[in-house]
């Protein structure tokens, strides 16, 4: 009996949890959609077309941010839901305990935030990698610079010291656009000064494409192609642009080890690396969370102080969760507590409040 109540109850968590997912999809769709097309829908290469399946690709990095919030509100209507329908009252009275039907719930925030980890997320770096290539070729460069700030790059190649600046980056920073290289002297003057169309690091050199360079006390001189000598790598060029937020989870380790080995700082990184590891304890927390505010029967309806209460915790988790993890990023706190410690104190409070409500 256990095991096909625990099924049952499972489907309907799997249920309540895919229609929350659609709907968000079908609203986040919407929302981004029109605030894309406002915003650059005016642009020569913009289409209606090609309009949507930028908003699609965008889509699963933006909902990855709303991931615990899912498991939080499905948990809360799937008891609210069975108990509203008497179903958890004639669980009690068969005398199955909280611990044991509450297990399906736990399994499948579990399984949920494992796919995220596994399947959302890649899918979301990568959904994000081509969007801005569709937005840089269409010419929305500062949209792109908004979603991923690049910073200036500075390289020393023999006597000539350069800057590098750029609007976007793509192919995970080999390829810069609406790039300007500022050249200092060995006084720290400007010399000159190149602004290209794009920036593409080859084996030894930049390659730029469509410059415009200019002298002090000359005037532009415009060419086609210019070679900028530079000792860059690839992987230096790659570990110093790219976000942790953007990486795909399953070349993170990779990333980090990299990124040592060039004497780049990883808290960033690691704190990203285990933040995807305790996503699905985090779920497991919102799913307890939930259970604390769903599981008192209401002949009528459910108290919605005691609903808001559970939204508000589930918000304030993740208030701290991200808090943390920008101290993790910044150095602040080792990146293993920061990922860490808010999801071990979330479910030991939501686990001590339902003893508490359950078994006195």
């Amino acid at each position: 009996m256990i095991r096909t109540l625990g099924l049952y109850f499972f489907r309907r968590y799997v249920v309540t949890t895919v229609w929350f997912l659609l709907g968000i999809f079908a609203l986040i769709f919407i929302i981004d959609f029109s605030e894309m097309s406002n915003r650059i829908g005016s642009l020569p290469g913009y289409t209606l077309s090609t309009g949507l399946l930028v908003t699609a690709l965008r889509i699963p990095m933006i909902m990855m941010q709303t991931v615990p919030f899912v498991a939080l509100f499905a948990g809360m209507a799937a008891l609210i839901s069975l108990n509203r329908r008497y179903e958890l009252v004639v669980t009690r009275a068969a005398g199955i305990s909280v611990w044991q039907f509450l297990r399906p719930f736990v399994a499948g925030a579990f399984l949920f935030g494992v796919l995220a980890v596994l399947v959302l997320n890649p899918l979301a770096a990568w959904g994000s990698r081509k969007a801005q290539e569709f937005e840089t070729s269409w010419g929305a460069t500062s949209g792109a610079r908004s979603e991923n700030a690049v910073p200036w790059i500075r390289q020393i190649y023999g006597k000539d010291e350069a800057i590098i600046g750029a609007k976007a980056v793509l192919d995970d920073g080999t390829r810069l656009v609406n790039v300007s290289v500022i050249h200092f002297d060995s006084d720290s003057r400007i010399v000159l000064r190149q602004d290209a169309a794009s920036a593409t690091l080859e084996d030894g050199y930049w390659l730029l494409k469509n410059v415009h360079e200019t002298r002090t006390g000359e005037l532009p001189v415009r060419l086609d192609e210019v070679q900028l000598r530079t000792n860059l790598k690839r992987e230096f060029v790659q570990e110093s642009l790219e976000k942790p937020e953007s990486i795909a989870f399953f070349d993170l380790g990779r990333k980090i080890e990299a990124a040592r080995s060039f004497g780049f700082p990883t808290n960033a990184m690691e704190t990203q690396f285990h933040s995807m590891l305790s996503l699905p304890l985090l779920l497991v927390a919102m799913t307890l969370i939930a259970a604390c505010v769903s599981l008192k029967f209401s002949r009528f309806n459910q108290s919605r102080a005691v609903i808001l209460g559970g939204i508000l915790s589930g918000f304030m988790l993740y208030v701290v969760t991200v808090l943390v993890k920008a101290f993790g990023s910044s150095g602040v706190v080792p990146p293993f507590v920061a990922a860490w410690l808010p999801v071990v104190v979330a479910m030991s409070l939501g686990a001590t409040i339902l003893l508490h409500q359950e078994d006195g």
